[in-house]
């Protein structure tokens, strides 16, 4: 069985499978990444992953580039990047799967690193999160600060991975408060911050006081509408309190950077990646949450999430994924 999900740190000591993906030892490595739709500026997925590069480079001499495939050519961006002779060639984001999969296909002999999504292909190497569990611990946070009792959700686009935040989201407010209301729009679009003011404008008014997105740039107009309201929210992927500062009481991190990192790490240390998937929760802190800020949580409440934490990350509670 060619797939292994195992924690990312321990995947320095372990081999997770008998067959493998392997970069000669060489004196320099390259990395070349594919960001997703938004591009550098993000202040979320793409920012994250690409200081997780930077990190590598200033700690391992480890040499990046990268591309934005504005255009919409995906193919196009990541064939540049196979020729351009870099050990490791990275897709980041759900969406670059099938660009990924075609390019993997015709160099069958270059490593490939997909991020958000799988794959069956024996040279590319995948990392997923469990974006609902830190999602879960946002809507407790959010139905422990809500007084109105309805909380919103915007999800970029309409999307198994989107729901993963959804479903967490909703399962944790549901948990601390199982009568709350939960509002949930999709925008279409992780590049649109006007339609993202706009959903949240219509959530605000339906009575929801405290709004979570997993909406990428979009999310921007809704962190920022509710600040402009007076109610509270949450960010996504990094902290994301000094977009509004007024009103992000925490962000659901989801570790890009710590994920790319490592696999650079692994491939300065070994000469070679091991072609295994990996699948990163709470446990593997792959994902949590940001500093509190804002509003504070009494005693009893961060003693239920500490409790909820302990109890995900030991199996005894599961968080759903949809």
């Amino acid at each position: 069985m060619k797939k292994l999900t195992i924690f990312l740190l321990l995947a320095f000591f372990i081999t997770g499978c008998s067959q493998s993906a392997t970069v000669e030892k060489d004196t320099e490595h390259k990395i070349g990444i594919l960001l997703s739709d938004a591009g550098l500026g993000d202040e979320s997925f793409n920012d994250s992953a690409f200081r997780g590069l930077e990190n590598a480079r200033d700690e391992f001499g480890i040499l990046f580039d990268y591309r934005e495939a504005t255009d919409g050519d995906l193919e196009g961006a990541l064939t540049e990047l196979v020729e351009d002779d870099n050990d490791i060639v990275i897709g980041l984001g759900f969406s670059v799967k099938e660009a990924v999969e075609k390019v993997a296909t015709d160099h069958p002999d270059q490593l490939f690193l997909l991020i958000d999504e799988t794959s069956e292909l024996e040279n590319v190497i995948t990392i997923t999160f469990k974006e609902q569990e830190g999602s879960f611990l946002v809507g407790m946070i959010s139905a422990m600060m809500s007084e109105s009792n309805k909380v919103g959700f915007i999800g970029g686009v309409d999307v198994p991975l989107i729901h993963h935040f959804r479903a967490g989201f909703e399962q944790g407010v549901h948990y601390v408060k199982p009568d709350a209301e939960v509002f949930i729009d999709f925008a279409g679009t992780f590049d649109d911050a006007d339609l993202g003011k706009q959903l949240a404008t219509k959530q605000i008014q339906q009575g929801a006081d405290f709004i979570y997105h997993a909406a990428g740039f979009t999310g921007f107009g809704a962190l920022q509408t509710a600040q402009e309201q007076n109610i509270l929210a949450a960010g996504v992927d990094t902290d994301q309190f000094f977009v509004a500062e007024k009103a992000v009481v925490t962000s659901m991190i989801k570790k890009v950077d710590q994920a790319v990192y490592d696999i650079a790490k692994m491939l300065y240390e070994n000469g070679k990646i091991d072609a295994t998937s990996f699948e990163l929760g709470l446990a593997e802190d792959g994902v949590g949450l940001a500093e509190i800020r804002v509003k504070s949580l009494t005693p009893e409440q961060e003693k239920m999430i500490e409790d909820a934490t302990g109890k995900i990350t030991s199996g005894q509670l599961t968080v759903n994924a949809e």
